[in-house]
């Protein structure tokens, strides 16, 4: 994260890519991505054609879980770093 050039301040600029709102809306996504997934396991499940095609929804659900727990971990990093930076200033 970059610095704000301000000397008097210094707070952390976080760039859009990485904001609360992108991330919120990339876990939302990437739940219904999982949803879709598991919809696909389960007709490929249900169809012995489809067998041999089961990789797909389980490489989805490998992938978007990964996603989610990363955004997750950068929502909660950013919490963390702003209730740690509120509690040294004495700002409650």
């Amino acid at each position: 994260m970059r610095l704000d050039p301000s000397p008097m301040y210094r707070k952390v600029i976080i760039p859009w890519y990485d904001s609360e709102t992108v991330c919120i809306f990339m876990i939302s996504f990437m739940f219904l991505v999982f949803l879709f997934s598991l919809a696909g396991m389960s007709v490929a499940y249900e169809n012995p054609d489809y067998h041999e095609h089961i990789w797909v929804p389980v490489l989805l659900i490998v992938l978007s879980s990964c996603i989610i727990i990363s955004a997750s971990l950068r929502i909660l990093r950013q919490y963390f770093y702003e209730f740690k930076r509120k509690k040294g200033s004495g700002v409650e």
